[in-house]
């Protein structure tokens, strides 16, 4: 009752949102300082482009989580799943990465989604994220990034493993499994047992695969802005942030994947830019994906309506 009184009171969400105003906004400031320099030199073009392309592979993505959910029994208008989605995916630049899933399964409990299916959908999104990522990474990195694919071979090694995992027999176990600690509680039982749809694991998958042209797109983009040749630097853009996205998510103890992601990158680009042009890359993306989560979360906060009982509570005032 106390978390429920204190997720609904409108003076710790305003708290909570400052915070994250606050992170993402220190967020921009040091990527823009250290960008400065290297974006002078840009064409006018390059960064509005790579910033579309950001946004649309993270529409892909919330379309592959959208996917999950509804295959749990909780669909949701594309308008508010969006609003879910990126409004709490803001989270990630709190440190520790754990702060965007809470606050994703708190914003769509606001649609009446139990938070069961809310967490579940979630995690469950993270796993096809993860492994589709992986195996992304595991075409690409071999054939174009010795390197990159001598110092990971672990994780490219576990994408067929993870592949596997994502049958939707396998994927439904693995739910109810870890859901039946939480049987006892009054939310989870009236939410009814977690049952998996396996064409929602097909679209998911699918979407999340679609996300990737996108966001490599946008890497390979910077990298050619920055001198590498153009048909050269696509396997390695592609499958260096395929595998730098994968390993900064695991790592949750850094805010968006911060320091992770900039070193996968300035590996796995080594053989079509120098280390120093990398690492304008690695800072460039970072930028990029930044604008384009508070770009995306401002758009679903202006396009969306708000849930019921906000609406209700702001009439009250």
């Amino acid at each position: 009752m106390v978390l429920t009184r204190l997720r609904r009171n409108t003076w710790v969400r305003l708290a909570l949102l400052v915070l994250v105003c606050a992170c993402v906004g220190a967020a921009l400031y040091a990527n823009w300082a250290q960008a400065r320099d290297a974006v002078s030199e840009l064409p006018l073009w390059v960064l509005p482009v790579a910033v579309l392309a950001g946004m649309l592979g993270l529409a892909a993505q919330m379309l592959a989580w959208r996917s999950l959910l509804s295959g749990l029994g909780s669909p949701l208008p594309g308008a508010a799943a969006a609003r879910v989605m990126f409004v709490g995916q803001l989270g990630k630049y709190l440190p520790g990465s754990v702060w965007a899933f809470v606050a994703q399964v708190e914003l769509a409990r606001d649609w009446k989604v139990p938070r069961s299916r809310g967490a579940a959908a979630t995690l469950l999104a993270i796993a096809v994220t993860v492994a589709v990522s992986l195996a992304v990474a595991a075409v690409a990195l071999p054939l174009s990034s010795a390197e990159a694919a001598r110092r990971w071979w672990w994780a490219l090694a576990a994408a067929p493993l993870l592949l596997a995992c994502l049958h939707p027999r396998v994927l439904g176990w693995g739910v109810r499994l870890a859901a039946r600690p939480f049987a006892r509680f009054r939310e989870v039982a009236e939410a009814g047992p977690l049952e998996l749809r396996g064409g929602a694991v097909a679209a998911s998958v699918g979407w999340t695969l679609v996300a990737w042209v996108p966001l490599g797109a946008h890497v390979w983009l910077l990298t050619w802005a920055v001198g590498g040749d153009a048909l050269r630097s696509a396997g390695p853009a592609v499958g260096a942030y395929a595998l730098a996205w994968t390993l900064g998510l695991l790592v949750v103890f850094a805010p968006a994947g911060l320091g992770v992601r900039e070193v996968v990158l300035v590996v796995a680009l080594a053989p079509v830019v120098d280390a120093g042009a990398a690492l304008v890359v690695a800072v460039l993306s970072r930028l990029v994906m930044t604008v384009a989560d508070v770009g995306w979360a401002g758009l679903a906060v202006l396009v969306s309506k708000a849930p019921e009982h906000e609406q209700e509570r702001n009439l009250s005032f």
